[in-house]
């Protein structure tokens, strides 16, 4: 099946699959790009329709900062142009919260849930964690030369994971956006998101890395704040965990979504 990237101008999205198949929309996290999902879109494009869209502040659409209101927009918009008004959305780190905002105001478009590096919920003391975070990243990012220096880990670090090398080339080439990660915190902390995923009426997958610390703290009470929830934890990952094992992640959002979600006659 040939691959199709349709990112013209402001409005970058991967798409690919049968178009009459089931619809996943892959929501990056913050600095990437949505060519860190390419491995899953392209392992998964044999039976279902992945998209996968840049979020504001990052690829396409780097000229204004993420906010969460935009953000939303460009999921808005994705669905209904590119899913037929429907889809599994499958949301890492930043994309995990915009993905569970996104089910919170539109439950009826979201077909199902995966949720990874996004169980920490931003309220309370972690608020104020989130807050100075996001000032520091904003501090060291300021100056060129702190952003020169991030973008070259993040190099470094797409290099040294086991991806097929033209999929390395499109996610670097993609570029790396450290600014957002910065610009983001404040954007989210203080949103119950706990709360909000707990009025999603359909199934929550809450996929997260074994060795992702910070970001699964809570991880059992996320899933059992949804309706339908469930947590698997994919050993020997990270945060960035559909990039630390694609294979495995790949599989694990396929499994998932051909259990919970009706096959399209």
């Amino acid at each position: 099946m040939a691959w199709t990237d349709e990112s013209g101008g402001s409005e970058g999205v991967d798409i690919n699959g049968p178009s009459d198949a089931q619809s996943i929309v892959f929501v990056h996290g913050a600095m990437f790009t949505r060519k860190m999902w390419l491995p899953q879109t392209r392992d998964l494009s044999g039976e279902f329709h992945t998209v996968a869209p840049d979020l504001p502040g990052h690829g396409t659409r780097a000229g204004k900062p993420f906010r969460m209101e935009p953000a939303i927009d460009v999921l808005e918009d994705t669905l209904e142009t590119h899913a037929d008004g429907s889809a599994v959305l499958v949301g890492l780190s930043l994309g995990g919260y915009a993905a569970t905002e996104y089910a919170y105001r539109h439950p009826d478009e979201v077909n199902a849930l995966v949720l990874s590096g996004s169980s920490v919920n931003p309220v309370n003391s972690m608020e104020l964690g989130t807050r100075l975070t996001g000032g520091l990243a904003r501090l060291l990012t300021k100056p060129d030369v702190g952003k020169r220096a991030v973008e070259k880990l993040a190099t470094r670090w797409v290099r040294n994971r086991e991806l097929a090398p033209d999929i390395e080339r499109e996610i670097i080439g993609a570029g790396f956006y450290p600014k957002q990660f910065g610009d983001a915190g404040p954007d989210i902390a203080g949103e119950d998101f706990r709360a909000k995923l707990s009025t999603y009426p359909g199934s929550t997958l809450v996929l997260n890395g074994e060795n992702d610390k910070l970001m699964r703290r809570g991880e059992r009470a996320h899933a059992g704040a949804a309706r339908d929830g469930r947590v698997e934890v994919l050993a020997d990952a990270g945060h960035i965990c559909n990039l630390h094992r694609p294979a495995t992640y790949t599989d694990r959002v396929r499994r998932f979504v051909q259990q919970t979600v009706p096959t399209k006659q």
